[in-house]
This record gives structure tokens, sequence and C-alpha cells, in this order.
């Protein structure tokens, strides 16, 4: 017999009898683009937590999501959603913009 089968039994057996452990949640928000302006423009997540940004393209034209302090960048194209992963956010202001329409569509997150 195999001296290492018992160990490696063992290892297995005990392996098997722990669940993994559940991943850490993540917190979603959604984000609408309607007339070249995001609803809502601010939206205030908790920080130290992995977040999902959900963005709905509502209008007629395509708008890119952009935040050059979070460095991210995504079309969202007419009628469609995008997901933006964030990781752990520090306390404090990020700002974001459409850049197909930098004039209006303008918001910020807030992590508390």
């Amino acid at each position: 017999m195999n001296p290492f089968l018992p160990r490696v039994s063992a290892i297995l057996l005990f392996a098997l009898a722990f669940p993994a452990l559940p991943a850490a949640a993540e917190d979603s928000f959604e984000i609408h683009i309607r007339d070249h302006r995001f609803h809502p423009d601010v939206v205030e997540v908790p920080a130290g937590r992995k977040l999902t940004l959900v963005v709905h393209n509502d209008g007629d034209d395509a708008e890119e999501f952009e935040s050059t302090e979070l460095n991210r960048e995504k079309i969202v194209r007419p009628g469609r959603n995008i997901k933006v992963f964030l990781p752990p956010l520090e306390p404090g202001e990020y700002r974001f913009f459409g850049e197909f329409h930098a004039d209006t569509a303008q918001g910020r997150i807030i992590a508390k």
C-alpha cells in the first residue's frame, strides 16, 4: 500500500467536508442615460466594498461612460446596458462623464 494514500484521502475528505466560502458581496447600482444626462447624476455607494455599476442607455444615441479617476471607459449603445466593475473605493468623490455629450452628461460617485 502506498504510504501517502491515507494522507491524500484525509486531505480530500477534509476538502469535501467544508464547502467553499462565499465570495465577498458586491453592491450593484443602476444609472440611466436619458437626454444626454445621467440619472441619477449622484450615486452614493459604501466605501470599501466591490461595486458594479449597471449603466442603461435609454436614449437614441450612443454614449460613453468614462471616468479618468476610476480608469474606466465604455461605450453604451442605444437601448443597451453595460456593467462597470469597480474595486473597493476609498471614501471620497469620483467624477464620471459621457464623452460624447460631456457638456451635459456628468455625474459623481460619492463613496462613504
